[in-house]
């Protein structure tokens, strides 16, 4: 009894306890203040007010990554100038930590936080300043009180001189496009920033509101891009049955050459080249990024592995599952294009063949399975060096193959009823609507079985978890396709290596595995200068006239010294696939085939 009694006390006071801390959070006001006094030295200014303070000591954060980002970037490296104050008195705020500043509060009910940040990276991830423009990546701009992520705050923009508009997901407050408010950080540090005097336009789409803001200019069309990217629009709501927002905005930075997009919750920023969009194959590009990341507001945002949310912003959120969040999508933003009846069967096929090549080409899929590349992401993914060829595939491009081959044994199996839409639409309703929560490795696996119809152990061990090559054909074939080497009866010599060349001089960037160069002895970083005493002039010429096995000596210059290399020429065993239909096509290839493509009449 009295073990229960002094329980019974402590949970008591326990909850008191969180009660008062939850009070305190409760009450705690935070608001920003952003300024551009030197944007033409590409800084950004903050002022931090926070008030309903009640506890001794305050932890200032600011995340080490952004979400959809997988590389921890160290964001607080471009803070200065940090200071706190209370009372019109400045107080302690020393660093603890590389990204966290303690300010000590006791007594005090508000402070005044101001800091500096440096914005000058180019990327859609972070944040960039200059007379022109400001885009504000959150993350790297934004710092938080620890353990007070439910906290909401608004954001006030002062423009720099000639600014005049702002783009944000981030709703208004009292109708001043200048003063934004976020509900608590996830969603602000998931809503990037655009002010300076961009070009905005909207179109409706699947009963939303998109803005897309262009910046930089460009020959863009916009009443073009308005119905191609509704079709778009309209083409994903369809997979999932529901479009989850009332507002959503493009923020499209063009670029002299330009790519890349990254995901928000209501909002994506993509990286373009803005005399391209007259160019087909640019303008299908920029169609396919923007069908990439739009897919992602479900795939990830919502749908998402069960490590990714709520998140822990100050380390690495690992997952194995990125095949399916990144390299999904990146299967659907071509098939999507196809579906909205924007690019054609032929164009699509094509694209498929590329991401065929890609994978086989590539040493490294034989190395690193594909559940381990999404797990390595944050060390491998966004750092490559010369050899990351040679030891690792890329979880868009093998992830979006294994998507294609799922989506075929779907069709398949179902005989036309169902495909990989279907679990897409049954694994966002279960996990996000229902559960409330991201997905396990296992529970995706079961959505996909489910529509299979069968044990996927053997997909799973041999293309996830194993390294065992891609069977194209074995899938293809119940569309009535087949993909064919166009390569494979060729025995031409090769050294198998990547070169650049600056001013005229030829330099080895990689040498593939199991190639003659790899096997006798060229590295990275040689100089190519002769083959068989004969001076280098051109890369494409430099083999003519060899067979395989030849054996012949490459001078190079390493490090300031010659050396002459013995090398045997092996084989050129890059394949170049493309895709043919049987002449002889069955009624049951036919059905899937056209849900496939989406065929119509």
């Amino acid at each position: 009894m009295k073990t229960v009694k002094l329980t019974a006390l402590f949970l008591l006071i326990l909850l008191f306890m969180n009660f008062g801390t939850t009070q305190a959070a409760g009450a705690v006001k935070i608001s920003y203040t952003v300024t551009f006094p030197e944007a033409q030295a590409h800084y950004a200014d903050v002022e931090m007010n926070i008030s309903g303070i009640s506890q001794n000591f305050l932890d200032l954060k600011m995340p080490v990554w952004t979400p959809g980002s997988y590389l921890v970037r160290e964001f607080s490296k471009n803070v200065e100038s940090f200071s706190a104050a209370a009372n019109g008195k400045e107080i302690a705020s020393p660093k603890v930590n590389k990204n966290t500043w303690r300010i000590n509060t006791a007594g005090l009910s508000s402070i005044t936080v101001k800091y500096k940040v440096y914005c000058f990276e180019i990327s859609v991830r972070t944040s960039f300043v200059d007379a022109s423009h400001g885009f504000l990546s959150t993350t790297g701009i934004f710092i938080y009180p620890d353990k007070m992520l439910n906290t909401p705050s608004t954001i006030k923009i002062v423009p720099y001189k000639g600014w005049t508009t702002v783009s944000t997901s981030l709703e208004p407050v009292d109708g001043d496009p200048f003063t934004r408010y976020s509900p608590n950080f996830d969603i602000l540090f998931d809503s990037p920033i655009e002010v300076g005097t961009q070009d905005v336009f909207g179109f409706d789409a699947a009963g939303v509101k998109y803005e897309v803001c262009m910046v930089g200019g460009g020959n863009y069309d916009k009443e073009k891009l308005k119905v191609d990217m509704a079709k778009i629009v309209e083409q994903e709501t369809k997979v999932f049955g529901e479009n989850p927002n009332k507002h959503y905005v493009f923020i499209v930075h063009n670029h002299q050459r330009g790519g890349g997009g990254l995901e928000h919750l209501s909002s994506t920023t993509l990286g373009a080249s803005r005399d391209n969009y007259a160019n087909p194959g640019g303008y299908r590009n920029f169609l396919g990024l923007v069908a990439h990341e739009h897919f992602h507001l479900w795939n990830v945002k919502r749908l998402r592995p069960i490590v990714l949310g709520p998140f822990d912003y100050d380390n690495e959120n690992y997952t194995t599952d990125l095949w399916i969040a990144e390299g999904f999508t990146a299967y659907y933003q071509n098939i999507i294009l196809r579906h909205a009846q924007i690019t054609t069967p032929e164009t699509y096929l094509s694209a498929v063949t590329g991401e065929m090549n890609t994978i086989d080409n590539q040493p490294g899929a034989k190395i690193q399975p594909l559940a381990d590349a999404s797990f390595d992401a944050w060390i491998k993914a966004y750092r490559p060096n010369e050899n990351s060829v040679n030891t690792g595939i890329s979880y868009y491009d093998k992830g979006a193959m294994a998507g294609l081959l799922l989506d075929l044994e779907i069709i398949n199996a179902t005989k036309g009823k169902h495909s990989l839409d279907d679990v897409m639409k049954y694994m966002y309703n279960t996990y996000y609507k229902e559960k409330k929560r991201g997905y396990t490795d296992q529970e995706f696996k079961k959505g996909l079985e489910k529509f299979a119809g069968k044990n996927l152990d053997d997909f799973y061990n041999n293309y996830i978890y194993g390294v065992t090559p891609l069977d194209y054909n074995k899938y293809l074939v119940y569309a009535g396709y087949k993909a064919i080497d166009e390569a494979a009866g060729t025995n031409e010599p090769s050294l198998g290596i990547v070169t650049t060349e600056a001013t005229g001089r030829k330099f080895v960037t990689a040498v593939l595995r199991g190639s003659a160069a790899w096997a006798d002895g060229i590295n990275v970083n040689d100089e190519l200068m002769t083959i068989d005493g004969t001076p280098i002039t051109d890369m494409a010429t430099i083999l003519n006239g060899k067979k395989v096995d030849d054996k012949i000596v490459v001078g190079v210059l390493r490090d300031g010294l010659h050396l002459n290399l013995p090398v045997t020429l092996l084989r050129n065993d890059r394949v170049k696939y493309k895709i043919e239909s049987f002449t002889e096509v069955t009624p049951e290839q036919m059905v899937v085939r056209k849900k496939w493509l989406g065929l119509v009449e």
